[in-house]
């Protein structure tokens, strides 16, 4: 074979050299990409954080914000989930009435053992359908739940009472009693058994039938009796009895006599509540500061009879009462003054009765009020109340008045730099017709700039009254960006609820636009025993 010419040979050293250092790189390429191969399969082997890796401790945090009805799902999932699920720490406020938990026990049967192997001593919080409220598990309430002050006893269905002849114990460290009453089924042999066990209470819910009885009823049965209950219940402060409809004078005068630390009692909707009593409850309950009257049955001679000037009231809602100009004047301008007032639906508070307030200073504090509906309300009036005590205010229901129109209100917002709670416009618009469409977006936008605080906005104008544009998107980015602390924003159903709608959703916040069908916006939460006020 011929030798190599020199060149040649040159270039085939100079080639293999070149395709030496190709090879290594490639060879030292490979070894890299090997390792890195090595390092990502030994992190794919590693064990992955997942769900089922998550402390106990923290799980239980999960499952906490789980309702009970969801818990029971939950514990289907495993062993140890079966566990957490049931752990007592997540049953201490229980709820057993399916229309408002969705929670069922079939028998008193199991309903102890779950006290037993459940709720035992952290349960705090109970509430009982009438089939469920026996011997056998007041009992097992009394002995194992130590802890237990919130019971709610729900005997509003109930067609007869179980023998209750056998029940010698009942929890007695209860802070709080509701007891939801029937329209014929009679309490006393019960309450009998439990009188001596209710001296810890100081909240009592007694929940009556107005929503369900009719006025043509005529035969009306006195199904507990109040009297007795008062004898066991000295340490009172906070009673609500509701829509009660054989409860009267003589029953407050009972509780008077001897509850004399009662700091908040609420009559609404006891028609048969006429004041005769309230001379006695002034004169013997001088704690007395909230009181609520909301469609009770209050008459002009009794209240004027009252000696107003010598109370602490300063929490009262007479909204729907049929009281006089002559009386709303004496009755209001004769208390110390007012933090929460409600008057809604009254329809003889005038600007007479207004003025003379704001003269006197009896609004000075005022944080609440509800004029709604109140018809001999002139717009100057409110505006200049507004202009004087809007700044103040947390909570304003202002509705049902047609001529307070966009105008009005973008003039008035600009006071209300505090507002937490606000109701405005006319419903029904085909009822009270308004002279001219309302722009809505400029009502949005002056909340946005003049109410950082705002918690709660209802706007009740329906879609025929308000007017929106295209640009409508930027105002509603504006309030729900500038009222961070919004959690309800009500609107009558229509397209500008719907373009509300799907604002706040794409933001993820889907649960704060609601319609006026069905939700309604109110002040109550304003008032200072609000959380003891709630039943139900």
């Amino acid at each position: 074979m011929p030798a190599l010419r020199r060149t040649e040979a040159l270039s085939f050293d100079s080639n293999m050299d070149v395709f030496r250092t190709t090879i290594f790189d490639v060879a030292q390429d490979a070894s890299q990409v090997a390792i890195a191969h090595e390092a990502d399969d030994q992190r794919y082997r590693r064990p992955q954080i997942t769900i089922e890796k998550l402390p106990d401790k923290l799980l239980l945090k999960i499952f906490s914000f789980l309702k009970h009805r969801e818990l029971g799902k939950v514990a289907q999932v495993c062993r140890k989930w079966r566990l957490l699920a049931y752990d007592s720490r997540l049953w201490n406020c229980v709820s057993l009435r399916p229309e408002y938990s969705g929670l069922h026990v079939y028998s008193q049967e199991a309903l102890v053992a779950l006290i037993n192997m459940r709720f035992g001593a952290t349960l705090k919080y109970i509430e009982l359908p009438s089939e469920l409220i026996t011997a056998p598990v007041l009992h097992e309430l009394s002995n194992k739940c130590p802890s237990l002050r919130y019971m709610t006893l729900d005997f509003s269905n109930a067609m007869q009472l179980h023998d209750f002849n056998d029940l010698n114990t009942f929890p007695c460290n209860l802070r709080s009693l509701c007891i939801c009453l029937s329209e014929v089924i009679f309490l006393e042999g019960f309450m009998r058994r439990i009188y001596s066990c209710l001296s810890s209470l100081e909240v009592l819910h007694l929940i009556g039938t107005f929503e369900l009885s009719s006025e043509s009823e005529e035969d009306i049965y006195e199904v507990i009796n109040i009297g007795k209950i008062k004898a066991h219940t000295p340490n009172l402060k906070v009673v609500n009895l509701y829509g009660i409809t054989f409860l009267d004078d003589t029953h407050i005068e009972m509780l008077a006599s001897n509850c004399i630390h009662i700091e908040c009692l609420a009559l609404n909707f006891c028609l048969r509540v006429k004041g005769s009593s309230f001379k006695t409850l002034i004169q013997r309950c001088k704690k007395l500061k909230t009181l609520l009257l909301q469609h009770a049955g209050v008459e002009d001679q009794h209240m004027q009879s009252v000696p107003w000037e010598a109370s602490c009231v300063h929490e009262l809602d007479l909204t729907s009462t049929e009281l006089s100009e002559e009386t709303l004047e004496s009755v209001l301008l004769r208390m110390p003054g007012f933090t929460y007032l409600g008057l809604g639906y009254c329809e003889f508070f005038s600007d007479k009765v207004l003025e003379k307030l704001l003269e006197t200073g009896k609004l000075s504090r005022l944080q609440a009020v509800d004029i709604s509906h109140t018809h001999a309300l002139s717009e100057n009036t409110i505006y200049q109340f507004l202009q004087i005590h809007g700044p103040n205010l947390r909570g304003l229901m202002l509705v049902g008045k047609s001529k307070l129109t966009e105008n009005f209100w973008l003039n008035v917002i600009p006071f209300l730099k505090n507002i937490s709670i606000c109701v405005l416009g006319t419903a029904n618009g085909w009822f009270l017709r308004m002279q001219s469409r309302v722009h809505v977006d400029q009502i949005v936008e002056a909340f946005a700039q003049h109410c950082p605080r705002l918690e709660r906005l209802e706007i009740q104008w329906d879609p025929d009254t308000i007017r929106f544009s295209d640009k409508s998107n930027k105002f509603i980015d504006h309030i729900r960006l500038r009222c961070p602390h919004l959690k309800s924003l009500t609107l009558s159903d229509g397209e500008y609820y719907e373009l509300v709608k799907s604002n706040f959703e794409r933001a993820d916040r889907k649960k704060v636009v609601r319609t006026t069908t069905n939700y309604t916006t109110s002040i109550v939460s304003l008032l200072t025993n609000y959380n003891d006020l709630l039943f139900n």
